[in-house]
């Protein structure tokens, strides 16, 4: 559909070039560049855009949200499980030094971290096909966590997320 195709555009592209110039340090050079700012690859909007719908996938094919509750524990038994809820946990930290310092940089920084380790984690622990229900279900709930503290953040930077690309 033409119009969910140019909401997309409109997206990644205004999504693209704030998140270029937010990223960088205020005080560092500036180089405005198209290609690199709407890479897939890297610290660029498209990416974080890009891991924002993936997880947004695992929940409509579960035809449900990533905003539903959740209840019960997380287990931590893979390493990309654990780096990932470690990421997750530093999130007030980061928020805190935004604060205090007043460099989105140090947020975008933060954003890349945590979708380059939520992609390590997609693709080492299985989600929705994990063995056991409870480990599928506390894997539901790191993916939950982790999608809507990349909305939380690229909101923050006055970024909106696509459930789709």
């Amino acid at each position: 559909n033409a119009s969910a195709l140019q909401d997309i555009a409109r997206t990644v592209g205004i999504g693209a070039v704030k998140y270029a110039d937010l990223s960088k340090h205020r005080a560092s050079d500036y180089s405005f560049n198209f290609d690199q700012m709407l890479s897939f690859e890297g610290n660029t909007a498209p990416y974080m855009l890009y891991a924002y719908t993936r997880v947004a996938s695992i929940f409509r094919r579960l035809e449900t949200s990533m905003h539903d509750s959740l209840g019960g524990c997380i287990q931590l038994q893979h390493p990309a499980e654990q780096d990932l809820a470690a990421a997750l946990a530093r999130f007030g930290e980061v928020l805190g030094n935004l604060a205090d310092k007043g460099t989105p940089h140090i947020l975008c920084t933060y954003l890349y971290e945590l979708a380059g380790l939520f992609s390590s984690f997609y693709e080492q622990c299985p989600v929705l096909s994990a063995e056991q229900a409870d480990i599928r279900d506390s894997r539901l709930r790191l993916a939950a966590l982790s999608g809507r503290t990349l909305q939380t953040g690229l909101g923050l930077l006055g970024i909106n997320t696509l459930e789709r690309m």
